[in-house]
């Protein structure tokens, strides 16, 4: 099995101490929980549960892992940062007290991981998901210390992929169409939506996935017009629109193979948008390659749903960032400036709704000189049964 080496844990964290550096800060504080673990997990490859976590980074010197006071053990056996901290500020919701049990503060955090030196900038890194819990506490026990969104000290080195991504983001998307395989070869009118997952997740573990890439979508009928929502009990029906989002979870990494089929034949009406869908999925890889302006890739995808009379079917697209998360920075939308670069991988989002039922076609790809390398793509094609 493919994994990330140690020598590479330890190239990103010197990497994040000079962009920390560059942007003038003394240190930063890296945020992370159960269900958004990548910035954490992708320097420390400590995975939080129940809990949250954090990394504590001085620009010099030597990071800490900061956890919830139940997760020591664990932590110690998966993290490759030795030092590690309990800190009440990352318990689980439930707020227990802890009595008897020694934890850190913020103050401690910095005195050990920068001994003799002045915390006057802190840079915070997953802004949009740390708690007030831990933000509280920064504001509380480290007053004077100014506080500042610094996410793209870390983001930006998630963007583009070293070759040990990659080769675990191919696994990963192997796993996803070997489960979209079993559910197409078990489905039957009268299942639920939610004993389809069933199959899939039988899969997934089976064939070495750690976990699912997402929550994992089954719809049948109008649900299908949802851009985000859950499985349910819903029965699957013949000569409707059933829609499959399928991802698993390999060493860390996300992957998504979305795909509209039927049971059946499909109606005319619901069939044309399906099969346009499909199409315009495939004009997608064909627009990207490294060098050119992201803006120009939806505005040429935009140009052509246009010109083929579907806009008004269109929520958004075509591609958002995938990697430690199914859905991750960078997003490609009109207003996106960045040029893409050889080894940025994309998730190919291609959702389209009408009144009634809607489609989504998703597959993984990796940016090359000359164009992509589809990281999936074996359903990318009509199916009925």
């Amino acid at each position: 099995m493919v994994r990330i080496p140690d020598s590479e844990y330890r190239q990103r964290i010197r990497r994040f101490q000079q962009n920390i550096a560059a942007a003038g800060l003394d240190a930063a504080l890296v945020h992370a929980n159960e269900s958004d673990c990548a910035h954490v997990r992708y320097l420390s490859e400590y995975w939080p549960t129940f809990e949250a976590a954090g990394v504590f980074m001085p620009a010099v010197g030597h990071p800490i892992l900061l956890i919830g006071p139940e997760s020591q053990t664990y932590a110690e056996m998966r993290s490759k940062i030795r030092c590690i901290c309990k800190m009440v500020e990352y318990r689980e919701s439930a707020e227990p007290e802890y009595p008897g049990i020694a934890v850190a503060t913020f103050p401690d955090v910095v005195k050990k991981a920068m001994p003799g030196g002045r915390l006057k900038k802190l840079g915070l890194i997953g802004f949009s998901i740390m708690t007030l819990p831990v933000y509280l506490g920064l504001q509380k026990t480290l007053p004077g210390v100014e506080l500042v969104k610094a996410d793209d000290t870390l983001v930006g080195l998630r963007i583009v992929k070293s070759s040990n991504e990659i080769a675990l983001m191919r696994k990963a998307y192997q796993i996803s169409e070997l489960a979209v395989e079993a559910i197409l070869r078990e489905i039957k009118p009268g299942m639920t939506e939610l004993q389809v997952i069933g199959i899939a997740q039988r899969e997934i573990y089976q064939h070495g996935g750690e976990y699912e890439g997402h929550a994992l979508y089954c719809f049948c009928g109008p649900a299908t017009n949802n851009a985000i929502s859950r499985p349910s009990h819903n029965k699957i029906r013949r000569n409707e629109v059933i829609q499959l989002n399928i991802g698993a979870r390999v060493g860390g990494y996300a992957s998504s193979v979305g795909l509209p089929f039927s049971i059946g034949r499909l109606p005319q009406r619901k069939k044309r948008l399906v099969e346009f869908g499909l199409e315009a999925h495939h004009k997608t890889f064909e627009l990207i390659k490294a060098g050119k302006s992201a803006n120009d890739v939806v505005r040429e995808y935009e140009a052509f749903v246009q010109q083929r009379g579907f806009a008004k079917y269109m929520l958004y697209g075509p591609c958002h960032g995938v990697g430690m998360m199914e859905v991750e920075r960078p997003w490609m939308e009109s207003t996106s400036t960045y040029r893409l670069q050889e080894n940025m991988t994309f998730q190919v989002d291609t959702f389209f709704q009408d009144r009634d039922f809607g489609l989504r076609w998703e597959n993984g790809l990796r940016v090359s000189n000359d164009g992509v390398e589809k990281l999936s793509g074996k359903y990318a094609r009509l199916t009925e049964l």
